[in-house]
């Protein structure tokens, strides 16, 4: 395959650095990812807990999967900033070490009831702004959940949509590395949007394939 006409518009199956190495400079209009964090988050939430102390314990949910075993080395981060005009990283807090000083931050607040989990997710950018933006939307148990949820760290569609709204304009690129089960290509479709997609699991592949209605390429 050559960039970048046949890259466009396709989910693409393989490491993500193999193929961001032969995209050219800037010509990415938004990177916009949710990588693995490397907490182990495919593992499952440990533990018993009641709601806030009260009630019967409930039994965390457990994955039979390994994609946040390890998050992704800086050469996957340089690669991004190098062909993309715009970042935007969800879990940027789990980066900082390896990014560049962000100076526009995004705050999505989930108006969390649970205790036991993130008020708040952080968006790492690369915008030039010296300004932290919030955004609002409920993602908590059944308040918040899609009812079409493929994966366990799956991010809203809604709120996809408005960071695509917010940042880019019709038949813009972008590129999401880290694609999972295809969110972010499923938004700019929508949008009007044009999109690469990379990911590395089969699987989310194939559940990919299946929410845009087409192939997958191997790298």
């Amino acid at each position: 395959m050559k960039y970048p006409e046949d890259f466009i518009n396709k989910i693409i199956c393989g490491d993500s650095l193999e193929l961001m190495r032969d995209i050219p400079d800037k010509s990415i209009d938004l990177c916009l990812t949710d990588p693995p964090y490397g907490i182990k988050r495919d593992k499952g939430f440990g533990g018993f807990e009641g709601f806030r102390g009260f009630g019967k314990p409930i039994a965390r949910r457990q994955y039979n999967d390994c994609w946040d075993n390890k998050r992704p080395d800086k050469i996957y981060f340089d690669e991004i900033l190098r062909i993309s005009k715009n970042v935007l990283i969800f879990g940027g807090n789990y980066f900082a070490d390896i990014l560049p000083q962000g100076k526009h931050w995004i705050v999505w607040d989930k108006l969390n009831t649970m205790p036991t989990f993130s008020d708040c997710e952080l968006i790492w950018t690369n915008i030039k702004r010296n300004s932290v933006k919030k955004i609002t939307y409920q993602y908590n148990g059944l308040l918040g959940k899609e009812k079409e949820r493929y994966h366990p760290t799956q991010k809203p569609l809604k709120l996809i949509e408005e960071l695509i709204k917010k940042y880019t304009k019709e038949n813009d690129l972008i590129l999401d590395p880290f694609l999972g089960s295809g969110t972010t290509a499923v938004a700019a479709k929508q949008l009007k949007r044009n999109f690469i997609g990379i990911e590395i699991s089969e699987k989310y592949c194939e559940i990919a394939r299946k929410r845009l209605g087409q192939e997958v390429l191997p790298i």
